[in-house]
């Protein structure tokens, strides 16, 4: 990539006072080759090849965030979804091998290790059983340890089974860490449409079409779009979405600069860059706020769907602009408890549940680290996925649900989750049930649009 001085400069601004930064380097390892019917030997495989290829994954980054001065906050592992290890192992096994991964990724080091995972929108082996059956217990046991499930895609349905099933895994997850604020449901994701390079938590896995080791680098800067469209208060909204796509253009070079530069020092591939406008707490690090600069009072008023989706369309073409090997999730999050803008929104009563449901119909993933009375059930937690599911169904596109059912809370009530993480202000589900229509079962059939071959 040549570089030229002027934007080497413009990349330290923005790193200095706009909260640019790489969010994370994510090191994906494929663990296929490591299972074994010997289940202690299998665990030292899997343990010996994720330190293997990852040992020196965060001191590589520091280096490289000294070398260009651009901060890299996270460093992460994605790992082959492990049911597919699973076999005919048992529920206690698994957790064990929850526990092993747990142990790796702290022995090196690394912040979270996503892969906990399985795919069941069609169907259900024993392995992704066994994995479902320890998914609430793995995740209360282990600090490190993210999980998705992929509950439908376009192409085949949304398996309503494992669509049950999740609503009573969230709530026991939940109850198991009851003196945490349900911080266990915070490391667990419910897709639609996943896609096998995301670098980003609590959904990041390992795909099957993916080599033996690929190194994904998930981008930031909200901040950086914000302070840019502070500089255009007058422009229209065409001119809004050029300014967008420019800064996105900068910012995505920046990040495929870094994230080359930590592939080469661990001796993998580069995979893709993931550009996705991920907010945090720090001030002025908001997608909320870039919405309300285009013109919405308040993120969740009349008028926030056409901003958001102005807003993630420029997002997408900005960074193809910039590169070639733009991949996983590309958009913008809308995570609650991790964007200031967001919880003032809840605060103030512009921004309810349906709100932000209706918002993942234009942006990337979806409900994400919602804060829910504790009251909310199990069939409830499912209606939201199945929900969720459908518009990433009927839409083609990945959609997910990450929410935290806090016991004892009621709407309203602050949530502190710490770190990255960031508070989340508790809201209310709808008080109807869910109960009759979860369980029916079944799968709900893949739409007209999944023809397409």
């Amino acid at each position: 990539m040549n570089i030229g001085l002027d934007e080497i400069t413009e990349t330290v601004r923005m790193v200095q006072m706009e909260n640019l930064d790489i969010r994370t380097v994510t090191i994906g390892i494929d663990l296929k080759d490591c299972a074994d019917a010997d289940f202690p030997a299998m665990q030292t495989r899997v343990y010996n090849k994720i330190v293997n290829y990852a040992k020196n994954l965060k001191p590589y980054a520091e280096q490289v965030e000294k070398e260009y001065g651009v901060p890299i906050i996270n460093k992460r592992i994605a790992v082959t979804p492990i049911s597919e290890l699973l076999g005919n192992a048992t529920r206690e096994q698994a957790i064990e091998l929850a526990k092993t991964l747990d142990k790796a990724a702290a022995d090196i080091g690394v912040d979270f290790i996503g892969g906990y995972s399985a795919l069941v929108h069609k169907g259900v082996t024993k392995g992704d059983q066994v994995l479902l059956d320890s998914l609430a217990e793995a995740l209360t046991v282990t600090d490190r340890v993210c999980a998705s499930i992929s509950v439908a895609t376009t192409r085949t349905g949304i398996n309503m089974d494992v669509v049950k099933q999740m609503g009573t895994i969230i709530k026991e997850a939940s109850e198991n860490t009851r003196d945490q604020d349900g911080i266990a449901c915070a490391k667990l994701v419910v897709f639609s449409n996943p896609v096998e390079d995301n670098p980003f938590m609590a959904g990041a896995f390992h795909g099957t079409g993916e080599g033996d080791a690929v190194l994904n680098v998930g981008v930031s800067g909200p901040g950086v779009v914000l302070n840019a469209l502070k500089k255009h208060p007058e422009a229209d909204l065409g001119e809004v979405s050029q300014v967008i796509k420019k800064t996105v253009f900068k910012i995505t070079r920046a990040g495929e600069l870094v994230g080359r530069a930590v592939a080469d020092q661990l001796d993998v591939p580069f995979g893709i860059l993931d550009l996705s406008l991920a907010p945090t707490n720090a001030l002025n690090d908001s997608v909320a706020e870039i919405l309300e600069e285009i013109g919405v009072e308040r993120v969740g008023t009349h008028g926030t769907i056409a901003a958001l989706a102005l807003m993630n369309d420029a997002v997408k073409k900005g960074g193809a602009m910039a590169s070639s090997y733009v991949g996983g999730l590309s958009g913008a999050f809308i995570p609650v408890s991790e964007d200031n803008g967001m919880i003032q929104g809840v605060n103030d009563g512009s921004l309810t549940l349906p709100k932000l449901e209706a918002m993942t119909c234009v942006c990337s993933v979806g409900l994400d680290m919602i804060a829910l009375s504790g009251e909310a059930s199990a069939e409830t937690l499912s209606g939201i996925i199945a929900d969720e599911a459908a518009i990433g169904m009927i839409n083609k596109k990945t959609t997910a649900v990450r929410v935290i059912p806090v016991p004892d809370k009621e709407e309203g009530a602050m949530v502190e989750f710490g770190g990255l993480l960031g508070r989340a202000p508790v809201m209310a589900v709808n008080p109807f049930s869910s109960e009759g229509f979860v369980n029916r079962g079944g799968r709900i059939p893949a739409p007209l649009q999944s023809l397409i071959n």
